[in-house]
Formats: C-alpha cells, sequence, structure tokens
C-alpha cells in the first residue's frame, strides 16, 4: 500500500512538472512623474491577464498634516478562470480594499 501512494506521488509530481510553464511579457506599461518629487502613477498589463495601476498625490503639502495619499487596483485571473480585482486606497486612515468579481 505505501509502495503505491509513493508511485502515485511520483507521477503526480512529474505530471506538475511537465506542464508546460507561459511566458508571461508586459504588453503595455505607462509612468509619469515618477522623479521622487510630488505625487507618481504607474500602470502595467501582463499578457497573462493580470493588471494593476497606482496613482499618489500628497494632501496638505508642507503643513504639518502632510499625508500621501494612494489610490490604485491590481486584477487577476484565477486557477478558476474568473477574474479578481482588488480596489484599494491608502491615506491617513489606512489601508482600505475593496475585492471584486470581474
Amino acid at each position: 500500500m505505501q509502495k503505491a501512494i509513493v508511485i502515485l506521488l511520483v507521477l503526480a509530481v512529474a505530471m506538475v512538472a511537465a506542464r508546460p510553464q507561459q511566458e508571461v511579457t508586459i504588453v503595455n506599461q505607462e509612468e509619469h512623474n515618477n522623479i521622487g518629487i510630488g505625487g507618481y502613477r504607474f500602470s502595467y498589463e501582463q499578457s497573462d491577464g493580470q493588471k494593476r495601476e497606482e496613482t499618489a498625490e500628497f494632501l496638505n503639502e508642507g503643513t504639518e498634516n502632510e499625508i500621501m495619499k494612494v489610490v490604485g487596483s491590481f486584477s487577476f485571473v484565477g486557477a478558476d478562470g474568473k477574474t479578481y480585482r482588488v480596489d484599494y486606497t491608502a491615506d491617513e486612515n489606512g489601508f482600505q480594499p475593496k475585492v471584486s468579481l470581474a
């Protein structure tokens, strides 16, 4: 019985390792004002369906209450074939994500 389990495990590992790996490339990319002063903005999309975009801006710049507010989202295709998306804001109230099924 133990030999059968070991053989099945070895076969399962071999089948997973034998699956061709998909090469992932960036199909679209944008960057704006990413020079280290003020806010920034970027986005990219990959050939496997992953996407990300993010924008940041300083609020109350030059005061004691200066904060950076970041707003963005990312999405990916899960193993179930469905696209999952996370929209988020990060500011003085912390990180606030909202997950949805696209």
